[in-house]
C-alpha cells in the first residue's frame, strides 16, 4: 500500500477510539451504550467471518492487510481479473476480494471499539469502579486475533490457523459479553442465582463442552467436511462408517493435505463429521441435563427457556445443514448462533457464580 492508503488504514481506527472514548468516558449509561454496540458489531463480525470462509472467499485478497497491496479490491482490478483468468472460479475474484475486504474493514472498527472500552475503563476504575483486568485481556485478544486473521491468509487457510481464528472470535465476543453482564445498567439478565455446587459444576462442565463443540464445529468447517455424511441419522448407511481418525485430527497440516503429503481422504473427513455429530449428542445430554437440572430454580427460569431454545435452534440448523446439502444462510446461521448459545451458557455460568 501507498503512504496515503496506510495513513488511512492508521487514522480511521485513531479517529473511532477517540471519538468512543470522548462520547462515553463521561457517562456510564454512554459506556454501557458502548459495550452493547461492541457487543453487536463483534456478532456481525463473526457471521460475516463464516460467510467470507463458507463462500470460499478467505483468500479473495490473497495479500494482508491490503488487497494485492492496495486499500480496497477497486484499486487492484487489474490484478484480480487476471487471477480469475488465470483460474476461472477460482478464489480470486471481485466479488471475493469485497467479502475478505469487508471482514476486514469490520475487524478494524471492532478492534478500534474494543480499544475505546478499555480506555474508557482504565480512566473511570476508580469513578465508577470499574475493572480493567476483562478490557484488557479483550483487547490483547483482539491483537492475537489481528494475527492470527493475517496467518489465515498468509498460510493458505491451514486449517488450525483458521479454526483458532473462529475461537478467537467467539472468546472476544463472549469476554465482550462477560463485561456486559458486570455493568450496574445490566438489569435482571445479569443478577445472581442462588444454587447448589453441584449445579455451579455442571454449568462449568457444561461450558467446557459446548466449547469442545464449537472447537470441533470449526474443525469441520475449516476442513470443508461438513457434507462428509450425506445422510441422516446413520453415516454412509452405517452407525460407525469407515473413518481415518489419524490423518482427520492431525493438526499441523495444510488444507486438505495429511501428514505424509497425500491427499485428505474421505475417510478422514468422514471422521471429523461423525466426531461433529457424536459431539452434538453429548451436548444435548450435558447441557440439556444441566438446564433440566436448574429449571427447579425459579429466578433462572427466563435464562433456562432461552438457553433450550437456542440449543433447539442449533440442532435444527446442523440437521439442516445435511438435510439440505449445506445451504449458505443455514451454514452462516449455525456459526452465529453458536456463538450466542456459549455466550448465553457463559451468562448463566456467571450469575451462578455471584
Amino acid at each position: 500500500m501507498s503512504i496515503f492508503e496506510h495513513a488511512v488504514v492508521g487514522l480511521i481506527p485513531f479517529c473511532i477510539i477517540v471519538g468512543a472514548y470522548f462520547w462515553a468516558c463521561r457517562d456510564v449509561k454512554k459506556y454501557y451504550s458502548l459495550i452493547v454496540i461492541t457487543v453487536m458489531a463483534t456478532w456481525v463480525l463473526i457471521v460475516l467471518g463464516a460467510y467470507v470462509r463458507l463462500s470460499d472467499a478467505g483468500l479473495g485478497c490473497p495479500d494482508w492487510p491490503g488487497c494485492y497491496g492496495n486499500l480496497t479490491p477497486q484499486h487492484s482490478t487489474a490484478e484480480i481479473l487476471a487471477a480469475e483468468a488465470v483460474q476461472p472460479g477460482g478464489p480470486v475474484s471481485m466479488a471475493k476480494a469485497w467479502k475478505e475486504m469487508l471482514h476486514r474493514y469490520l475487524a478494524m472498527v471492532v478492534g478500534a471499539l474494543i480499544a475505546a472500552i478499555m480506555f474508557v475503563a482504565w480512566r473511570n476504575r476508580r469513578r465508577w469502579e470499574q475493572s480493567v483486568i476483562l478490557p484488557t485481556i479483550t483487547s490483547l485478544a483482539v491483537i492475537f486475533q489481528a494475527l492470527l486473521g493475517a496467518w489465515t491468509v498468509t498460510l493458505l487457510l491451514k486449517p488450525a490457523i483458521v479454526t483458532s481464528h473462529l475461537l478467537g472470535g467467539v472468546t472476544i465476543f463472549s469476554l465482550l459479553v462477560w463485561q456486559l453482564s458486570r455493568q450496574p445498567r445490566a438489569g435482571k439478565w445479569a443478577d445472581g442465582i442462588m444454587a447448589s455446587g453441584g449445579v455451579r459444576a455442571l454449568a462449568l462442565f457444561a461450558l467446557l463442552v459446548l466449547f469442545a463443540q464449537i472447537t470441533v464445529g470449526g474443525w469441520v468447517s475449516t476442513n470443508y467436511a461438513a457434507l462428509a455424511c450425506g445422510d441422516l441419522p446413520t453415516c454412509h448407511g452405517a452407525w460407525v462408517p469407515n473413518m481415518d481418525f489419524v490423518n482427520a485430527f492431525h493438526v499441523i497440516r495444510p488444507l486438505g493435505i495429511g501428514p505424509d503429503g497425500a491427499i485428505l481422504t474421505l475417510d478422514a473427513l468422514t471422521a471429523i463429521h461423525w466426531v461433529h455429530r457424536v459431539g452434538a449428542l453429548i451436548v444435548v445430554f450435558v447441557v440439556g441435563g444441566f438446564a433440566w437440572r436448574l429449571f427447579a430454580v425459579e429466578r433462572a427460569r427466563m435464562a433456562v427457556a432461552a438457553l433450550l431454545v437456542l440449543l433447539l435452534l442449533q440442532v435444527l440448523l446442523g440437521l439442516s445443514n445435511v438435510w439440505f446439502s449445506l445451504p449458505l444462510p443455514v451454514a452462516v446461521a449455525h456459526n452465529g448462533i453458536a456463538a450466542i448459545l456459549f455466550a448465553c451458557l457463559l451468562v448463566i455460568n456467571l450469575r451462578l457464580a455471584k
